[in-house]
């Protein structure tokens, strides 16, 4: 190419050049869900630098996402197990088995209850935008010196980058205090808008990458600006709308889950009835038998008690037998001495024999006498059964006729970025409502994140002791670093405004 390539474009003129009015394009639920895939897949890919605590938590939100609310009852053990939702990386770098990385994923799964999928979306990329390389397109450069380094366009402005290390900026332009951007052949500069800090110039390797890094500055500048711009009528009606829908999707969901409870409600009413029914019944069943066992016993008692009663009968007879035997004995003449000594040792015998008779008929009487009272004390248990089955049958039928009645219920090659030419046409009141709104927007995701900040503590804090050092990788002891000293992808930007920009020496 003969000559320089020489290329410079003031941004009022860039300006006048777009058309007047812009449409809002609305992101529709599919784009959006393939929005947070590609995120997903930059993350798990190792693309996207994402620590181990937010790896988890990102992971949770990605199951609320496909999976809807937790239930035990359903997603029991092992059901993440064929699910990749950790990078390699995190999983080598500490000694815990896939189940416990599940039961990690799962707690906090729990927490996400009520939460719908594409809200679980939402949070997932909220979370995502905060990693240090989320968003951030890196190109390799060269500076004057000739050393190589790597440059950085996201929305917050451009990033000067140590090749080896893709978390941490040398140093950065926010596209606030740019003053303009152009390029010449393969040399490109960047001229701040204080005229006290020199310019930085650095060296692409192709015209077509300049070109591409000036396209990429124009769109992130543009978006960057249209933040920052009072809202248009058009717009302001389309956010109503975008409020009303969400509430009105708020109180369906609400409704949703006033009907889900009422019928859980239900269904455990309705199972606490059920169990009870067949308590009763089998305690219904437990006094039967007990009735049958009883019947039983007291006839045993009473055949038992009638042959005692015959038995001491006979006894009494063989008694009465001996006597008379004895008193004719006795009534007999002997007359010899030795039939006279025999007669004695039979009516000794017999007088014995007789003792023994009467003694054992006394205590057969008493034994049937005893039987006869136990088996009265039979037929009174056998009674009470009755009565007890009686009251558990008509309990039964109460309960069953209670359960049955319950219901179920563009492409242009530079231009200059120079505040002075813009100019808003909007009122002091909308300005002031403008900046009500970004506050109470600001406190309400500070909250949120210091919300998950601080679950992200307690699981870094409950893995460290598992971690492998000699796994580390060097963004993870960059990212250490960086934490250690409180960097972030934010602050790091706000420390040259709050501590004032020194020149430029890389």
């Amino acid at each position: 190419m003969a000559g320089a390539i020489a290329s410079r474009m003031s941004f009022s003129s860039l300006k006048r050049k777009q058309p007047k009015t812009f449409t809002v394009r609305i992101v529709t639920m599919d784009a959006e869900m393939e929005f947070s895939c590609e995120v997903k897949k930059q993350i798990l890919d190792e693309k996207i630098y994402c620590p181990p605590e937010a790896s988890v938590l990102l992971a949770s939100y990605a199951v609320q996402a496909k999976y809807g609310d937790y239930d035990p009852n359903v997603h029991k053990r092992g059901f993440l197990a064929q699910e990749e939702l950790l990078p390699k990386r995190v999983i080598n770098l500490y000694q815990m088995t896939p189940e416990m990385w599940e039961e990690r994923i799962t707690a906090w799964y729990a927490e996400h209850r009520g939460r719908a999928r594409d809200e679980a979306e939402m949070e997932y990329l909220k979370i995502a935008q905060d990693l240090e390389m989320y968003g951030v397109n890196y190109f390799a450069i060269r500076n004057k010196k000739g050393t190589e380094l790597l440059l950085g366009v996201d929305a917050l402005g451009l990033h000067i980058y140590d090749p080896d290390n893709r978390l941490t900026p040398k140093i950065s332009f926010p596209w606030n205090e740019i003053r303009n951007i152009s390029y010449s052949d393969k040399e490109f500069t960047i001229k701040p808008l204080d005229k006290k800090i020199d310019v930085f110039k650095f060296n692409s390797s192709k015209l077509r990458v300049n070109k591409l890094i000036l396209q990429l500055c124009i769109g992130n500048h543009d978006l960057f600006m249209r933040r920052r711009k009072a809202d248009s009528l058009e717009v302001q009606q389309m956010k109503a709308q975008a409020r009303e829908e969400k509430a009105r999707k708020q109180m369906e969901r609400q409704r949703l889950a006033r009907e889900k409870q009422m019928r859980e409600e239900a269904e455990r009413t309705r199972d606490e009835l059920e169990r009870r029914l067949m308590q009763l019944k089998e305690e219904a069943t437990m006094a039967n038998e007990a009735l049958m066992r009883s019947e039983e016993t007291a006839d045993l008692l009473a055949e038992k008690a009638q042959i005692t009663e015959e038995e001491a009968k006979l006894l009494a007879q063989k008694a009465a037998e001996a006597e008379q035997e004895m008193q004719r004995i006795k009534a007999t003449a002997i007359r010899t001495e030795e039939e006279k000594r025999l007669m004695e040792q039979k009516v000794l015998e017999a007088e014995m024999l007789a003792l023994k008779m009467a003694e054992e008929s006394e205590r057969r009487a008493k034994e049937a006498d005893q039987l006869k009272q136990d088996l009265q004390e039979a037929r009174e248990s056998e009674r009470r059964a009755k009565q007890k089955l009686l009251e558990i049958t008509s309990k039964s039928s109460y309960t069953s006729v209670n359960s049955s009645t319950t219901a179920l219920p563009t492409d242009l090659p530079s231009f200059n970025l120079i505040s002075e030419s813009l100019s808003f046409d909007f009122k002091d009141t909308d300005m002031k409502r403008l900046s009500m709104e970004i506050e109470k927007e600001k406190v309400e995701y500070m909250e949120k994140s210091k919300h998950l900040q601080e679950q992200l503590n307690e699981l870094k804090t409950e893995i460290e002791a598992l971690k492998l050092k000699e796994r580390e990788t060097a963004l993870d002891i960059l990212h250490n670093e960086n934490t250690s000293r409180g960097n972030s992808k934010h602050n790091t930007i706000k420390k040259p405004q709050a501590q004032g920009r020194r020149p430029i020496c890389i």
